[in-house]
């Protein structure tokens, strides 16, 4: 074959932003079409497995069709398209640079050769680089061409690194994920929304929407911080602020040293000078810290090891330990060399949140640490002979199981004295498995929006759930940061459906927001004209923390083009679905096609929700089954088989009898209106009974639905 007719063309690339007929996440579909290579299997290209295997050999951990280790490897060797190729090099990628490999698909569509190839998208951006770097991957392998794998790898991770949310907030997001929380990306850095609309929360890594302003102020102020704990009985080091070097070593004379010499307002320990006991120490300390702009302070030194405390929501949650960063000479390697290969050779040392401990630099601290030890940077200390680094900054080991509880309750009450839901206290101790006081140890800075990767990734010790903890402060149990969600759709009349059930739930006196092909409207005042039946729509009456119930109407375009907005609802309606809908741009052209396409509606329902199905419908009654909650049917015939066979299982149904909308659960009946009682409408009556039995599903209280159908108005 020729090696020119090898190509792989991308027809079109959908983002699908919530769940979709693929599957429950965001994903990428691609329409690749690999032309001449539908007659090339991977067996019949010459060293191309081989060559592929070679680039990437973790490919070996891919299950595949096949279900065991090495799957996927078994399909090339025995013969497979470009496409199912493609869609498992570009999650490989995806899990190369740092993000689980994830959900994929590859299947075969109408025209010869065109394969639709679906990838799980932890972020557009990156996914759709991964994917173009599959493509050129896979097509270098099957020319035998190079491909700097290593490059690609890089700047996909390197591209992951600054879009992805960090590990601190992962850590929380995936909390929620695991308690059914939703979970929604504010901007580019880590503000997160957790729930919808009334009920949300939010988040910015470790501070979140109960984080007072004026809490965080307290906590940059050191002195300040000291003074209130002082007031209530915590142990805190005597100190004076300073405004120059003469007057530093006047308080440190005062206080008698040794003594520490630091910035006013936090700073991530940056600046902080610990054990000086000269006056030379202390006025070279003092010229340092004066460069942060923020003060400076001098006060009591406190011997003993740093630690770091976690208190979330009142509770001491996880605690970690600092320990002296030191090297060893050998008598021939200069103080600044063994630092890069004792101390940053460590691969737990880093400049990323994947590393708990940062890498050692010779700073001014460093420098005066030094010259205490009679050292420069290039000293070259004799073989055997340890000496100090840093004293502070390496706070990543764990030791939470031994804090004494005296030491617990006395940091819980530090964090409500400064007023912080989530706090990081600094603590100097000699023992933690001791009370403070009896040790003379001391809180030395409350901070606001701590780190978290010490107590997730800890250097030693047994990892924290602390973003679970978070979660937990946020949403106590039996919360789950939702608002009733209500999802409208079928091939025709949903936009009349989704206006009422608006109505009736605006008159549950329940702040609605709707947004349908009428526009969007929050408790039925229009703030959007135009078709807002679209992700982008719903996606912002999610946001807005003053809807207490959303009705969204999703049609099956804006489903296979751009995904759900919400993850779950608490109830799905689908009104019909025509056999002769045209979804033929989508290349859903089947009956098979329309049913997995409505089907999505039902499988996001939630196990405490119900889905609202048409049983005059064969194809919504087949549904049925795929319902994690209730099934509601609703018709303009009570005699329709479904009806009756529902019925018999004491199932919930909304059918049209002697002229009446009735209620029915098995044999139980409820006439709730004469139909000749309702006002003039538009709508047909089918859509009236969808309508009707959504708000039933709802809970709504069946005085005030017949109420609301008598004062309605569609027109």
């Amino acid at each position: 074959m020729n090696n020119t007719k090898r190509d792989m063309k991308f027809l079109r690339i959908m983002s699908l932003q919530g769940p979709n007929i693929w599957t429950y996440r965001p994903v990428l579909e691609a329409w690749v079409d690999i032309g001449e290579l539908e007659e090339s299997p991977s067996n019949t290209i010459p060293g191309f497995n081989d060559r592929l295997i070679a680039w990437l050999p973790s490919l070996i951990e891919h299950r595949c069709s096949i279900g065991e280790r090495g799957g996927f490897i078994q399909r090339l060797r025995d013969g497979t398209w470009p496409g199912h190729i493609l869609e498992h090099v570009t999650l490989e990628l995806q899990n190369l640079a740092g993000m689980p490999g994830g959900f994929g698909k590859a299947r075969e569509m109408d025209t010869r050769g065109v394969y639709k190839v679906v990838v799980r998208a932890w972020h557009e951006e990156v996914t759709l680089a991964s994917l173009h770097f599959a493509r050129e991957l896979i097509l270098a392998a099957m020319d035998d061409k190079p491909f700097d794998v290593a490059a690609a790898i890089e700047e996909l991770s390197e591209l992951a690194e600054s879009r992805l949310l960090g590990p601190s907030t992962y850590s929380i997001v995936d909390a929620a994920d695991d308690r059914g929380i939703p979970s929604t990306r504010l901007n580019t850095g880590n503000l997160v929304q957790l729930g919808y609309g009334a009920a949300q929360r939010r988040i910015w890594t470790a501070e979140t929407d109960e984080t007072s302003a004026i809490a965080e102020t307290i906590s940059r102020d050191k002195s300040l911080t000291k003074q209130l704990l002082s007031s209530c009985g915590i142990p805190i080091p005597e100190g004076y602020d300073v405004e120059s070097a003469a007057a530093a070593w006047e308080a440190a004379e005062d206080i008698g040293v040794p003594v520490v010499v630091k910035p006013c307002s936090g700073n991530h320990g940056r600046a902080v000078f610990t054990n000086l006991t000269t006056r030379a120490e202390v006025e070279a300390a003092y010229q340092v810290a004066l460069e942060e702009e923020s003060g400076v302070i001098v006060e009591r030194f406190v011997p003993g090891q740093e630690h770091r405390l976690l208190v979330i929501g009142g509770k001491l949650v996880a605690a970690a330990r600092g320990e002296i960063a030191s090297v060893i000479g050998d008598g021939r390697s200069t103080i600044t060399h063994l630092v890069t290969t004792q101390l940053n050779a460590d691969p737990r040392r880093g400049h990323t949140e994947d590393h708990p401990l940062n890498p050692v630099r010779i700073d001014s601290a460093a420098t005066i640490e030094l010259a205490r030890q009679g050292y420069t940077a290039e000293s070259v200390p004799a073989a055997g002979i340890a000496v100090v680094i840093q004293r502070i900054g390496n706070v990543a080991f764990d030791v939470t199981d031994l804090v004494h509880p005296s030491t617990a309750a006395m940091v819980a009450l530090a964090a409500k004295v400064v007023g912080l839901d989530i706090a990081g206290i600094d603590l100097v101790v000699e023992d933690i498995s001791r009370p403070v006081i009896e040790q003379h140890g001391a809180i030395v800075e409350v901070n606001a929006g701590p780190g978290l990767l010490m107590h997730l990734k800890p250097a030693a010790g047994q990892p924290r759930p602390v973003g679970q903890a978070i979660v937990e402060h946020l949403f106590p149990i039996g919360e789950n940061g939702r608002i009733p969600v209500v999802a409208v759709s079928g091939s025709s009349g949903t936009t009349p459906i989704a206006k009422l059930i608006a109505h009736l739930v605006c008159l549950n006196n329940q702040r609605v927001g709707l947004a349908c092909r009428d526009g969007m409207y929050v408790n039925l005042r229009r703030i959007e004209a135009g078709n807002r039946a679209n992700w982008a729509a719903a996606h912002k009456l999610l946001l807005n923390p003053s809807v207490e119930t959303a009705v969204i109407e999703t049609g099956s375009r804006e489903l296979l083009s751009e995904g759900l907005a919400f993850d779950r609802c608490q109830v799905a309606v689908l009104s019909n679905i025509a056999t002769d809908e045209d979804l033929s741009e989508y290349a859903m052209t089947t009956d098979e096609k329309r049913y997995n396409t409505y089907r999505t509606f039902i499988d996001v329902v939630l196990p405490s929700g119900a889905a609202v199905l048409n049983a005059a419908d064969p194809m919504q009654v087949e549904m049925r089954t795929l319902c994690d909650g209730e099934v509601m049917f609703f018709a303009t015939d009570a005699s329709l088989p479904s009806i009756i066979e529902h019925r018999n299982k004491q199932g919930r149904a909304v059918f049209i009898d002697n002229e009446k909308i009735v209620l029915a659960q098995g044999d139980l009946l409820t006439p709730l209106i004469a139909v000749a009682k309702l006002p003039d409408m538009a709508m047909d009556q089918n859509q009236i009974v969808a309508g009707i039995a959504a708000a039933w599903a709802l809970g709504m209280d069946l005085d005030l639905i017949r109420a609301g159908l008598q004062a309605f108005t569609d027109k």
